[in-house]
């Protein structure tokens, strides 16, 4: 077998001529600026082509698999790619359990092992070993009775049999905020009902009125509400046709019309148009999810959720963290006999092993019922990391897009454990990374660059760490021989303070935290302490305009902030028209810049046919996209180049206008970096870019689609509009890791910036576990000391120097 995956002058994307030989069998890091052509190397060649010739293997159509731009590759192996941007499903009846089949386990483990009350002796029996799978009763061992025999389909959420029938299985209800849709301090003619225009008050005033004449009483339309009585009440809010209504006169016949009084009633009416559109409507924020009472936010049904196995439910197991319910597993194997063969026992033995790889991995504070959606990509890379080491297979080629995003350092080992773990097996592991502790442990290093986009797509090292600082070309190698940067002095703030009083969201333990206003603070601690909770559940969930005051006490200290600003990991959109130059707005100054062209007005062409967006100038036939989907039935839809404008996305009139010989449709092709010579003298314009290029964004192209971004891409792109505003004010930012996917080097330039943030009077709010930033931070407050339940704790504040010197701070241990 070859020893290495030869690749011969690849030319994809960035990449110049690139020649690289990445030994098999190996733990190899490929590192680089962002932008340097990592992605392209790992995903869009060896990935790719790996992936292009296994189905060709297997004579599979491989038309719609581009053959990535180079020369030769040879050696490669069958492979598997753990991005970041396969982040998890968004159906939210997938869960951490269901994915992982965990869940399946446990319902197998509860229907062989339950433990139930018999409804006629009342006392606790298990299931007989030797009654058949198929039967639908079960005799009590103490008493005889015959009670219903729960299989494992009535401990599923996602079955008739289990789920709970008032919330169909999701544990929460949708439910409608009646005080807001109704202003009961005003009357009918006042505008009391807030989602009715003065044309819509007056002609379902007049249908409410006739429906009380009707059912013989009378509606004042100049009466507050909050002075009607519960029948007047329950007519506007839900009808004449409603339950509510009709226990005040269940012998009175509906009215036919609406003349005479057939009126739906608002709440009722709110709830058909939002059933109608898919939730799609204008008064969509008078909707919020709530618990469930039925089920308590469990899912299931009673009789499912009164089986117990060693104390606990099959809902009480699911809530707890994976460490937690190791603990409970390891205990039931105790009642195991040595030699037991059962389906229960290898069950049981079989779900603690997988646990124990998601606890290795870091994510052991997760729980079986967390929803995939509300996962990080690095917590979904993880998930998805730990589900394959349960296989055997070797020979493998694992491909890794930053598997540490969102890691503690403390934590950071445990998953280079496990990429060891499967090197060992006789797999080759390729692993995305910019952490230079990843770097210490691997046996060879890939660095790509000097730069990023056009000034990348080179390799200027390769080697161990220690032989990388000595190449004189690697980017990785002068970073890491670099002093460290001096402490600044720290700044002390303006001397008032944003505080949380008693926060107990998730799992945060009744804290009590102040942030100094006018400073540069830093949030840490290990993987699910309670950072985002405590940030973006608590404090900048409280400026939304529907939040609803739960899991804190009080905020104090926003009174003087002008606003808050939070940047998430969430993407900026789900729409495919949306992309770097029309979210930065630079795109209607390069519509503009067109539409002013000799060539434009000859044409008669205004800024509005240089818009992809919009009819006029855009090819109609993939409407500016510059590609069109291809439906593949049995797989997911193929985006093929427009055969009409081949990509161009406009019409040849609009096409032929061009500034300094390019087309607008060029322009959305080039990288941001690349324009910056192209646009000289454009003020406006150079101005963006040069804020893009010093967020490290300058590889971008504009016409890049947004969906198709990082998070930690998406963030900075957020930030770099935000720092484009001319704003007044002092304004509080909250960020959430800004420093993922940034190699070291770039991570310096963002500090320039939040540190420029600061300087100008802002206070700058970041959730992070890059050590880098945080000892650049003024003030650090660090949660903890674990995950899950083991966190929600205060364990250290303070400034770097301080927090330093706390034993019990991991955080503090590494800086």
């Amino acid at each position: 077998m070859a020893d290495f995956i030869r690749i011969v002058k690849a030319s994809e994307n960035n990449l110049k001529n690139v020649s690289v030989a990445i030994p098999k069998q190996r733990f190899v890091v490929i590192t680089g600026p962002s932008g340097s052509g990592k992605s392209t190397l790992a995903l869009d060649i060896i990935q790719r082509e790996s992936q292009r010739q296994y189905m060709e293997l297997n004579g599979m159509t491989t038309n719609f698999i581009n053959k990535p731009k180079m020369e030769s590759i040879s050696g490669l192996s069958p492979s598997i790619g753990i991005g970041q941007q396969q982040t998890t499903n968004r159906n939210p009846r997938s869960t951490v359990g269901t994915v992982t089949d965990m869940y399946t386990y446990l319902r197998v483990i509860y229907e062989k092992l339950g433990m139930r009350e018999c409804p006629n002796c009342h006392e606790k029996v298990r299931r007989p070993p030797e009654l058949d799978e198929e039967s639908e009763m079960m005799p009590c061992s103490a008493c005889g009775f015959h009670m219903k025999n729960l299989k494992k389909a009535h401990f599923s959420f996602n079955t008739v049999e289990g789920a709970c029938e008032a919330c169909s299985g999701l544990g929460k209800k949708l439910g409608i905020r009646a005080e807001r849709v109704v202003d009961e301090g005003k009357s009918l003619n006042a505008g009391a009902v807030t989602v009715w225009n003065a044309a819509v008050t007056e002609y379902y005033g007049k249908s409410v009125v006739a429906a009380a004449k009707h059912y013989g009483f009378v509606i004042d339309k100049d009466l507050a509400v909050e002075n009607w009585t519960a029948e007047q009440k329950d007519l506007l809010l839900y009808g004449v046709e409603s339950e509510e209504f009709k226990k005040h006169h269940p012998q009175t016949p509906s009215p036919k019309t609406v003349a005479k009084g057939k009126f739906e009633g608002v709440l009722t009416g709110l709830w058909r148009r939002y059933n109608e559109k898919g939730g799609n409507l204008a008064e969509a924020d008078f909707f919020f999810q709530q618990t469930c009472q039925e089920c308590q936010g469990t899912k299931l049904k009673k009789e499912s959720r009164q089986v117990t196995v060693a104390g606990k439910s099959i809902s009480d197991v699911s809530q707890i963290p994976m460490d937690a319910i190791l603990a409970w597993v390891e205990e039931i194997s105790l009642g195991f006999e040595a030699n037991d063969e059962s389906v229960a026992s290898s069950l049981v033995y079989e779900l603690a092993e997988k646990i124990k790889r998601i606890i290795h991995v870091g994510i052991g504070y997760l729980s079986m019922e967390r929803q995939s959606s509300t996962l990080s990509g690095g917590e979904a890379q993880r998930l998805r990391l730990a589900t394959i080491l349960g296989s055997s297979l070797t020979g493998v080629l694992y491909i890794l897009d930053e598997p540490t995003a969102g890691l503690h350092p403390k934590d950071i080992q445990g998953l280079v454990d496990v990429l060891k773990q499967l090197r060992e097996l006789g797999n080759s592991v390729l692993v995305i990374e910019h952490d230079v502790d990843v770097m210490k442990q691997a046996d060879w290093i890939i660095d790509l660059g000097p730069g990023a986009g056009i000034n990348g797509g080179q390799i200027v090292g390769e080697g161990t760490l220690d032989e990388l600082m000595e190449q004189q070309n690697s980017v990785t190698g002068a970073y890491l021989k670099e002093e460290p940067p001096a402490i600044k002095m720290r700044r002390t703030g303006n001397g008032r303070h944003v505080a949380i009083h008693n926060a107990y969201k998730n799992n945060l333990k009744n804290i009590t935290v102040a942030f100094p206003l006018g400073s540069f603070i830093a949030v840490t601690g290990v993987s699910g302490s309670g950072k985002s909770s405590l940030l973006f559940g608590i404090l900048a969930a409280s400026v939304e305009t529907d939040h609803i005051k739960e899991g804190y006490d009080e905020i104090t200290g926003t009174a003087e902030l002008s606003r808050m600003v939070t940047f998430g990991q969430s993407g900026l959109t789900r729409m495919q028209r949306s992309n770097v130059a029309t979210y930065t707005e630079i795109y209607t100054l390069f519509r503009n810049l067109f539409a002013k062209l000799p060539q434009a007005k000859e044409r008669g062409l205004s800024a509005k046919h240089f818009s992809f967006n919009t009819e006029g100038g855009r090819c109609e036939h993939c409407l500016g996209m510059g590609y069109v989907f291809t439906p593949m039935y049995f797989l997911p839809d193929l985006e093929v180049i427009c055969p009409v404008c081949s990509g161009n996305r406009f019409k040849e009139e609009v096409l032929a206008v061009t500034y300094k010989g390019k087309s607008i449709s060029d322009i959305l092709n080039i990288s941001i970096e690349e324009s910056s010579v192209f646009f000289a003298g454009q003020k406006k314009i150079i101005s963006t870019i040069e804020l893009l290029c010093e967020v490290g964004l300058g590889y971008l192209t504009w016409g890049q689609t947004l969906t198709t971004l990082s998070g930690g891409e998406g963030q900075r792109l957020k930030l770099a509009k935000e720092l484009n505003r001319n704003v007044k004010g002092e304004t509080l930012y909250i960020l959430d890791e800004p420093s993922t996917g940034l190699h070291p080097n770039d991570i310096k330039k963002l500090l320039i910036l939040l540190n420029k943030l600061v300087d100008e009077g802002h206070t700058v709010i970041i959730v992070e576990h890059n050590i880098q930033i945080i000892k650049q931070a003024d003030w650090v407050i660090d949660l903890g000391p674990e995950g899950g339940n083991g966190g929600g704790r205060i364990i250290a504040e303070g400034t770097p120097e301080e927090v330093k010197l706390c034993k019990k701070s991991y955080t503090g241990i590494y800086l």
